[in-house]
This record gives C-alpha cells, sequence and structure tokens, in this order.
C-alpha cells in the first residue's frame, strides 16, 4: 500500500492503480496514468477547440446580418419588380440594403477568421500545459519576440491597421470593383492585411492595404454611365437632345424587371466645342458595376437612331491637294 501511495499519491487513479497493482512498476505507473489522463484531455481540448471554431465560422456572418434584419422591418417587403420606376428614394433604400448585407458578410467573415486564430492560440498553449511545459517563459519569450517583430514588421501592423479601417469605415467589400491606385478590378477577397482584385484582363493582383492611400469605388450604391457624343455644327441640338432620350428611355423601359437603369435618364447639354463637331452629355444612374454595359448598349443604339434621324456623328476630314508635276 504504500509503493501505491509513493507511485500515485494518497487517492490514486484507477489507472496508475490498475498499472501498479499488474506490474508493481512505479514509473510505469506513473507514466501510462499521465499519458492516458492527459492524453484525453488533449483530446477533449482539441475537440472543443474543433468545435468552436467551426460554430463561429458559421454562425459569425450570422451574427452580424441582424443589422440587416433590423433595416429591412422598417424598408418593408414590397418586391422591387412591384416598386414605381421614378421611386428613386425606394430604389435607393433597396441599394443600401444590399450594400449593408455585403458589408455584414465580409465583416463576419473577418470576425470569424480573427476569433478563429485566437482559439486556435488558446488550444495550443491548454495542450502545452498538458504536456508539463512552463508556459511562463514561453509567453515571456513570446512577448519579447513580438516586440521584436513589432519593429521589423512595421509594414505588416501598418496593413492590417490600414484593413480594419477600411472594414468598419465600409470603404469597399467584396465584389466592389475599386481604383487602388495600383490596380483597378473587382474585389475578390478582403482581409486584413491585403485585398485581392481581378483586373478586366483576369489578372490577380494582390495589393497590401498599408500601400492604399486612396481608393476610388465604382460601385458603391449606385453607378453612373456618361455618354459624351460628337454631333456636326449644323446638327439641331434640340433634335438630338430628343434623339438622345428617347434612345435612353427606351432602354430603361425594357430593364425594369433586372433593375439595370435605376433613375430617369437625363440630358447635360453641350459639353465642348470640338475642331470638328459638337460635344453632347448624356447620363444614366445605373445599379453598382451596370455603368460599363449601359454605356456600351446606349452608344450602339444611338448609332442606330442618329443614322435613321439623319443626324451626322463628326469625322476628320482632309482635303488632299494633288499637284501636277513639272516637267
Amino acid at each position: 500500500m504504500t509503493g501505491l501511495v509513493e507511485a500515485c499519491g494518497a487517492e490514486p487513479g484507477v489507472v496508475c492503480r490498475l498499472v501498479y497493482e499488474q506490474s508493481g512498476n512505479r514509473t510505469a505507473a506513473v507514466v501510462t496514468e499521465a499519458v492516458a489522463v492527459g492524453g484525453l484531455r488533449i483530446i477533449v481540448i482539441l475537440l472543443v477547440a474543433w468545435f468552436v471554431r467551426r460554430l463561429i465560422r458559421r454562425q459569425a456572418p450570422r451574427l452580424t446580418s441582424v443589422v440587416i434584419d433590423r433595416r429591412d422591418e422598417t424598408l418593408g417587403d414590397e418586391p422591387i419588380e412591384a416598386r414605381d420606376l421614378t421611386d428613386s428614394k425606394r430604389i435607393d433604400e433597396e441599394l443600401r440594403r444590399v450594400r449593408a448585407k455585403q458589408r455584414a458578410n465580409t465583416l463576419g467573415d473577418v470576425i470569424a477568421s480573427l476569433v478563429s486564430g485566437l482559439v486556435a492560440f488558446v488550444a495550443a498553449l491548454m495542450v502545452l500545459d498538458q504536456l508539463g511545459l512552463n508556459l511562463a517563459p514561453l509567453i515571456a519569450g513570446a512577448g519579447v519576440v513580438g516586440i521584436a517583430l513589432g519593429f521589423g514588421a512595421q509594414q505588416m501592423v501598418r496593413d492590417f491597421l490600414a484593413g480594419v479601417f477600411i472594414i468598419f469605415e465600409d470603404e469597399y467589400g467584396v465584389g466592389d470593383v475599386v481604383d487602388t491606385g495600383h490596380a483597378t478590378g473587382i474585389v475578390e477577397r478582403l482581409t486584413l492585411r491585403v485585398t485581392q482584385l481581378r483586373d478586366v484582363n483576369g489578372t490577380v493582383w494582390y495589393v497590401p492595404n498599408g500601400e492604399i492611400q486612396r481608393v476610388g469605388n465604382c460601385s458603391q450604391l449606385w453607378s453612373r454611365a456618361v455618354i459624351d457624343v460628337d454631333v456636326s455644327y449644323d446638327t439641331d441640338l434640340e433634335e438630338a437632345q430628343q434623339v438622345l432620350l428617347k434612345v435612353a428611355t427606351e432602354l430603361w423601359e425594357e430593364q425594369v424587371p433586372e433593375r439595370t437603369i435605376i433613375g430617369e435618364p437625363e440630358f447635360w447639354g453641350v459639353e465642348s466645342f470640338a475642331a470638328d463637331g459638337v460635344t453632347v452629355r448624356l447620363v444614366v444612374k445605373t445599379e453598382p458595376t451596370e455603368q460599363w454595359a449601359v454605356a456600351r448598349e446606349l452608344r450602339g443604339r444611338i448609332k442606330v437612331a442618329f443614322d435613321e434621324a439623319g443626324i451626322e456623328i463628326p469625322f476628320p476630314q482632309r482635303t488632299v491637294w494633288l499637284k501636277p508635276s513639272v516637267e
């Protein structure tokens, strides 16, 4: 009995008692007890950490979408197809709802990544503690290494801080078309350190957030297609205006289900006088990222409409003088 107490303590565990009674070896009993109990605890820690990380990754986007649900209560449940085409206020509310949902998804992904990393770090410390390692020197050493890395990796810290402000200030999110100064394209992925863009040629750009000094968001809430058309100096501007507005209005009415155009087209008048003609401007308010497709469609229709109306689109002309050769 004295040997059992010396090997397993005053209150011996089941595993330690069983091994000591069968083998009579004190070292074997202690090691087996440590492996059995510690291993079981490690398994439990890993399982709990895995479950918590999985739960966080699933629930974080849903929790951030609570804000969207509250906004929906105030906006009503009327489908967008049933709304008045000229009711720009209600259209803006719908676009803001979509934008807020996009922001909630981005925030949810970032929060899930941060919390998952924290859970993994805590679980690793708990496992090391179960293995009998003294964590105090380890944590102190990690603090010193962290300070050293802080001085050596200032650019990375800058990237993380910039990423925090980008997300919480809603400067842009996944799916936006942005111009960062370094590259222009669709945001495919946004983290606290880097923004991943894909440009029109399909090239993927990785831009560190700390390198972004200014950013232009081409798709936040709504966009605008600006069409500049040249007409000859002898063109009746009133007729040109009527043709342009007719073409844009027809496209607007055709796009009711898709809501590509969300505002009545506007003719802004004469933009400039060029050497070969007069430049007039037509503008159309569109859904985010739809301005380029709308502009291309309008230009094609305007060319056909101008041909039918006999309105000339000027082009450079030159007179060539041929001098007879002198013999």
